[in-house]
C-alpha cells in the first residue's frame, strides 16, 4: 500500500523522536547532535529541519508527549473513582503501567529534569505544575476540602505529585527487579493514603 506524503512525514518524525530517546539512554539531550539523530534515522541532516527546528524543539516535543497521555489518564481515574483509597490505588496503578509502557519517555524526563537544557527543564517543570493544578481542582471536590483555601489545595496536590514523581523514578531504578518494584508500589500507596487521611482532617485557614 502506497503511503501518502503526510504519512511518510509522520513516520519520519516518529523515527526521529524514537532515535532521540534511544540515543539519550546513556547521556543527556545536551550531548546529542543533530547529525547523530539524522544518521540513526537514515536521513540527511537537512532533513531533520523538515520536522524540528532544533534539538531543543525535539526535546520539547518529547516532554509534551511524555506527559499528555498520563495527565489524561490520571484525570479520568480521579473522576471515575469514589473513595480516596480508590483514587490513590487507581492513580498509582496507572502511573506504574505508564512507566512500563513508556519507560524510555520517563527515563528521558528523569534525566532532563535536572540535567537538561534550560528550555526543556522549564517545560518539564511546567508540565508537573499542570499536574498539580489539575489535581488541586479535583481535590476541591472531595468531602472535607470544600472550605480549603486554593493555597492549601495546591500544597496538598504538590505533595502528592512530588511523591508520584519520586515513585516513577524509583520504578525506573528498580528495572528487572519485580520484588523491589512491588515494595515501591505498596509503600507509595501507603504513603499517599496517609497523606490524604491526614489532609482531610486539616482545617484550612481561609
Amino acid at each position: 500500500m502506497t503511503q501518502t506524503r503526510v504519512e511518510r512525514k509522520e513516520r519520519t518524525r516518529r523515527a526521529i523522536l524514537d532515535a532521540a530517546l534511544e540515543l539519550c539512554e546513556d547521556s543527556s539531550l545536551v550531548a546529542l547532535s543533530l547529525r547523530q539523530v539524522a544518521k540513526e534515522v537514515g536521513i540527511v541532516p537537512t532533513g531533520f529541519y523538515r520536522h524540528f527546528d532544533s534539538i531543543e524543539s525535539l526535546g520539547l516535543s518529547l516532554v509534551d508527549e511524555s506527559f499528555a497521555s498520563l495527565r489524561a489518564l490520571l484525570r479520568d481515574v480521579r473522576r471515575d473513582q469514589g473513595s480516596t483509597t480508590d483514587i490513590v490505588d487507581g492513580s498509582v496503578s496507572i502511573l506504574v503501567d505508564h512507566v512500563h509502557r513508556q519507560r524510555s519517555h520517563f527515563a528521558f524526563i528523569a534525566r532532563e529534569r535536572t540535567a537538561g537544557q534550560p528550555a526543556v527543564r522549564e517545560a518539564i517543570r511546567h508540565e508537573i505544575e499542570l499536574c498539580e493544578r489539575e489535581l488541586a481542582t479535583d481535590l476541591a471536590r472531595l468531602p472535607g476540602t470544600t472550605d480549603w483555601s486554593p493555597e492549601d489545595l495546591r500544597i496538598l496536590s504538590g505533595l502528592i505529585v512530588s511523591a508520584m514523581v519520586a515513585v516513577a523514578e524509583e520504578i525506573l531504578a528498580a528495572a528487572q527487579r519485580p520484588e523491589a518494584e512491588k515494595q515501591i508500589v505498596e509503600k507509595a500507596r501507603t504513603q499517599l493514603r496517609m497523606v490524604l487521611v491526614g489532609a482531610l482532617n486539616w482545617r484550612s485557614r481561609t
